[in-house]
């Protein structure tokens, strides 16, 4: 009787079944997870920002807050001015509309000039999810009163750049 080596091909076909099914349900969680963390720099990058506007407020009190993110960042090698205070990271200061983002997110930051002042005297700091809901599903915002604010987003979303828009958001968990 000749010994038979190796295997069979239905042997074969029931393994890379077993493979497919297993792959079919880790690759939904592999994908929540991944928004999941897209989500959490997000709200991460709003810290920084908002870090950001105060140092810049702190730097230069005749400008007050920063007009725009751009002026938060600055190219490496950066030499500080109130045009690019290198307070973030280049990469985060270049995530606004029309980039490539920053891990599947857009930023954008906004200076406030309130009741007639020559300076900005507040700001908003705002993400939105690139390609929702698969870059992520909510868009984040938060004012000079440092408190992160949150909603489920929709496709097409823009960073909130007005205070009303981003105090109407509730208060992220």
């Amino acid at each position: 009787m000749r010994s038979a080596k190796g295997f069979s091909l239905i042997e074969l076909l029931i393994v890379v079944a077993i493979i497919l099914i297993i792959a079919a349900i880790a690759i939904p969680n592999l994908l929540q997870a991944k928004i999941a963390a897209n989500e959490s720099s997000a709200a991460a990058g709003l810290h920084v920002l908002q870090t950001a506007e105060v140092a810049y407020n702190t730097a230069y009190p005749a400008v007050g807050f920063a007009d725009g993110i751009a002026q938060l960042g600055g190219v490496a090698p950066c030499t500080p001015a109130s045009t690019a205070a290198c307070l973030v990271d280049n990469v985060l200061a270049t995530a606004i509309p029309g980039s490539g983002g920053k891990s599947g997110y857009l930023y954008q930051a906004t200076g406030n000039k309130g009741g007639g002042s020559t300076f900005n005297t507040g700001y908003v700091v705002g993400a939105a999810p690139i390609a929702f809901p698969s870059s992520g599903n909510r868009d984040f915002c938060s004012t000079s009163d440092v408190t992160l604010h949150a909603k489920m987003g929709t496709a097409g979303d823009l960073p909130v750049t007005t205070e009303v828009a981003c105090v109407a958001f509730p208060v992220a968990p």
